[in-house]
C-alpha cells in the first residue's frame, strides 16, 4: 500500500479528481442536450434521480461505511481483521446490489410517477449498473481507509470519460436507429441511450479497481502476516459490524439524497392534478436536473471530496481517544470547503446567464434565473456533507440519520405548501426546497456537534473573511465580462477571462483580510502554487 498521506493531499487529489469529472459531466451534456431535447432530458433526469436513490441504499455509502470502519482496524494494526471485513463488505455488496437492481428493473412503472412512465426503459438500462456500483464502492472504501486516494481518483475520471463518450453515442444511434421522425419515441429512446453511458461507465471504473486490487494483493498477504494479534473477528462478529455501521449510514445518505426523489415526484403529481401538461412538467425538470444541478453539484463535489478524506482520519483518532486531533480535522475540513464553496456560490451567482448560456446553449432562460437565484444551496449543502459525515465518523450515524429525516420532513412539507398556494412558483418550489431541507439539516448537525464533541467553529475566519472577500470578487468577476462581452460579443472568451480575474481577485483579497501566513496557506489545497502566485504578485514577499 502506498504511504500515509496527509488529509490534506488527499482531500487534494479527490478535489482535482472530482472537479475533472464534474467538468467532463459538463461538457458531454451540452452535446446530449441537443440530442435528447428538453422532454427527453426530462425522462433522463426522473430515471437518473430513481437510479441515485437505489444507488444510495445499495453502494453510494459503501466507501464512506467501509472506510470508516477498515480506519479504525488499521489504526489498531488488525490486518486479519481488516481483510476479513473487507471480504464481509464485498458479500454484502453483493447481496444489497443485487436487491436494488431487481426494484430498479421491475419496479419503476411504481416507483416513477404516473404521468413520467417514459422514462421507464432509461431506468431499466441502470439496472446493472446498480450492482455493479456496490462492488466498486468496496473497492474505493478498502483504498480510502489505507489514505490512498489515487485509485478512486483515476477511476472516477475513467468512469466519468466511458459515461460521456457512450451516452452521447448510444443516444444518437439509438435516435437514428429506432426512432429517426423525433417525438416522444426519440425522447425514449435517447433517455436509455444515455443512461446507457452510465452503465458502461461504472464497468470500466470497476474493472480499473480489480486491476489495482489485483496488484497490491501480495502487500496485504505479507501485513496480514506480520499480524500477531491474538483475537481474530469471526464472520458473525464482521457482518453485525457492517450491518450496524453501515446501515445507519446508507439510512441518512439515503434520507439526504431522499429529498430530489421526492421533490421531483411531489412536483410531478402535484401539478399534474392542477392540470399542467406532463410533457412541461418533464421539460422544466429537465432544465433543473440536467443544467441547474450538474452546474451546483461542481461545488459540491469538492466538499464530498474532503469530507471523504476527512472520515478516516477522523474515525481514526476518535478510535484511539485523540478527541482534540478529530476537531483539528472537522475543522480543517470545513474551513477548506468554505474556502472554495462560499466563493464559487458567489460566481456562480454573479455569472449565471452567461455560465448558463456557455455550457448549454440549448438551455432556456429558467436554467439560468434557477442558477443565480439558487447557487446559496451550495453553501448549506456542502455543510450538511461535512457535518454529516463528521457524526458517523464518531459513531453518531443513528443521530446523523434522525437529523436528516427532520430535515427531509421540512422539506416535504414546504414544497407541498409551495406547490398548493403558490403553484405559479412552479419548478422554482422544487429548488427552494431543497434549500430548506439543507438549512435546517445544517443547523441539526451543529447542535449535535457541539453536544457530543464539544466542536467549536472559528465563525469569523471559517465564513466572514471568505464572505466579504468573495463580495470583491463577485464584483470584480461580473465588471470585467460585461465589459469584455459588450467590447468583444464573445461570451465564452468574456467568461474565461472573468472567472481567471475572480479567482485571482478572491485569492489577493483572501490573502489580505485574513492576513493568512505563507506555511498555513501551503496547507491548502494546491497552496504551494497558490503561494508561489503570491510571490509573483508581490503580496508574500
Amino acid at each position: 500500500m502506498a504511504k500515509r498521506n496527509s488529509m490534506v493531499k488527499n482531500a487534494s487529489i479527490l478535489m482535482i479528481a472530482t472537479l475533472v469529472s464534474r467538468i467532463i459531466g459538463l461538457i458531454y451534456r451540452r452535446p446530449l442536450g441537443a440530442i435528447l431535447g428538453s422532454v427527453g432530458l426530462g425522462y433522463y433526469g426522473y430515471a437518473s434521480n430513481l437510479y441515485s436513490i437505489l444507488l444510495l441504499i445499495s453502494s453510494y455509502s459503501i466507501p464512506m461505511a467501509i472506510s470508516k470502519i477498515i480506519s479504525e482496524k488499521l489504526a489498531r494494526k488488525e490486518y486479519k481483521n481488516t481483510q476479513k471485513i473487507f471480504k464481509g463488505a464485498l458479500i454484502y455488496a453483493v447481496i444489497a446490489g443485487a436487491a436494488a437492481a431487481l426494484i430498479a428493473f421491475f419496479g419503476g412503472g411504481i416507483l416513477l410517477p404516473a404521468n413520467q412512465q417514459n422514462a421507464v426503459p432509461a431506468l431499466q438500462v441502470l439496472a446493472p449498473a446498480i450492482f455493479l456500483s456496490a462492488i466498486l464502492g468496496v473497492l474505493r472504501g478498502y483504498f480510502q481507509a489505507h489514505h490512498n486516494m489515487t485509485p478512486t481518483s483515476v477511476s472516477q475520471i475513467l468512469e466519468q470519460i466511458m459515461n460521456a463518450v457512450v451516452s452521447i453515442l448510444a443516444a444518437w444511434i439509438l435516435i437514428g436507429t429506432f426512432a429517426p421522425d423525433g417525438g416522444t419515441a426519440a425522447a425514449i429512446y435517447g433517455s436509455a441511450g444515455g443512461t446507457l453511458g452510465t452503465a458502461a461507465g461504472v464497468v470500466t471504473a470497476l474493472v480499473f479497481m480489480l486491476f489495482v486490487y489485483g496488484v497490491n494483493k501480495g502487500t496485504v498477504k505479507k501485513r496480514c502476516l506480520r499480524d500477531t494479534h491474538r483475537y481474530e473477528d469471526s464472520y458473525g462478529d464482521v457482518f453485525k459490524m457492517i450491518f450496524f455501521m453501515m446501515t445507519p449510514i446508507i439510512l441518512t445518505t439515503f434520507i439526504n439524497n431522499a429529498s430530489a426523489y421526492v421533490d421531483s415526484y411531489l412536483y410531478a403529481g402535484i401539478l399534474g392534478m392542477k392540470g399542467v401538461n406532463a410533457d412541461s412538467i418533464s421539460a422544466a425538470y429537465g432544465e433543473f436536473s440536467n443544467y441547474y444541478m450538474p452546474v451546483i453539484n461542481i461545488p459540491l463535489a469538492l466538499a464530498s471530496a474532503s469530507s471523504s478524506a476527512m472520515m478516516p482520519e477522523v474515525s481514526a483518532a476518535y478510535a484511539v481517544k485523540k478527541y482534540d486531533t478529530a476537531n483539528g480535522q472537522i475543522l480543517k475540513t470545513i474551513r477548506m470547503t468554505m474556502f472554495i464553496c462560499i466563493p464559487a456560490t458567489v460566481g456562480l451567482t454573479v455569472l449565471a446567464y452567461p455560465v448558463m448560456g456557455v455550457l448549454f446553449p440549448a438551455a432556456s432562460e429558467l436554467a439560468s434565473k434557477l442558477l443565480m437565484t439558487g447557487a446559496i444551496y451550495v453553501i448549506f449543502t456542502a455543510l450538511c456533507t461535512v457535518t454529516g459525515c463528521a457524526l458517523q465518523a464518531i459513531g453518531k450515524q443513528q443521530l446523523a440519520m434522525i437529523n436528516a429525516g427532520i430535515a427531509l420532513g421540512v422539506n416535504i412539507a414546504a414544497l407541498a405548501v409551495m406547490l398548493l398556494l403558490f403553484p405559479q412558483l412552479d419548478i422554482y418550489a422544487v429548488m427552494l426546497a431543497g434549500i430548506i431541507f439543507s438549512v435546517v439539516y445544517c443547523v441539526l448537525n451543529a447542535v449535535s456537534m457541539r453536544k457530543y464533541l464539544g466542536f467549536r467553529n472559528e465563525f469569523k475566519k471559517t465564513y466572514v473573511q471568505p464572505v466579504m472577500t468573495s463580495a470583491f470578487m463577485g464584483a470584480a468577476a461580473a465588471a470585467v465580462y460585461y465589459l469584455l462581452f459588450n467590447v468583444t460579443r464573445r461570451p465564452f472568451i468574456s467568461l474565461v477571462i472573468a472567472i481567471i480575474v475572480g479567482v485571482l481577485s478572491y485569492i489577493v483579497f483572501y490573502v489580505l483580510v485574513s492576513k493568512i501566513k505563507e506555511d498555513e496557506l501551503r496547507r491548502y489545497p494546491a497552496g504551494r502554487i497558490l503561494v508561489k502566485v503570491m510571490r509573483t504578485l508581490h503580496i508574500y514577499r
